[in-house]
């Protein structure tokens, strides 16, 4: 467990966190959740609203296509479009039982705080694309 916790480290060092991470710092220090399960509650939710934005904002930039090669990847099928990443990965956190943030006391009053930590948060700045308080707050939507 302590290589696998280095190794991760390492990889989110080097490459840099996004918009769960942004959004998971603020949670984390307003409520008592574990930060692995606000991030697996989470990041279904983040994946769909970045291809969401990126198809709207940037359909011809780079980010796409890696969350293409993260969906075959993740589906082992060569085929595998981005939203069959993000299928995936919802699948998962179902098959794990990921609590959903409410189960944690998180309230729809607590978006707005929430929202405002997070869009200043450092972590936000290795997201594919900015995403708009608008955006956030729906990401915070779908997974309460």
């Amino acid at each position: 467990m302590a290589v696998a916790s280095l190794f991760g480290g390492l990889a989110l060092s080097n490459a840099g966190l996004g918009a769960v991470h942004g959004l998971a710092g603020p949670i984390g220090g307003s409520f008592p959740v574990p930060h692995g399960a606000i991030c697996a509650a989470l990041l279904p939710h983040v994946m769909a609203m970045n291809l969401r934005a990126l198809r709207q904002r940037d359909p011809q930039g780079a980010a796409l296509h890696r969350y293409e090669e993260a969906a075959w990847w993740l589906t082992g099928d060569s085929q595998a479009k981005a939203d069959d990443g993000v299928k995936w990965v919802r699948a998962l956190v179902l098959d794990l039982r990921v609590p959903r943030l409410g189960s944690f006391g998180i309230q729809r009053e607590h978006f707005p705080d929430l929202v405002t930590k997070a869009a200043n948060a450092s972590s936000m700045k290795a997201n594919p694309i900015a995403l708009t308080p608008e955006e956030l707050t729906e990401i915070l939507e779908q997974a309460l």
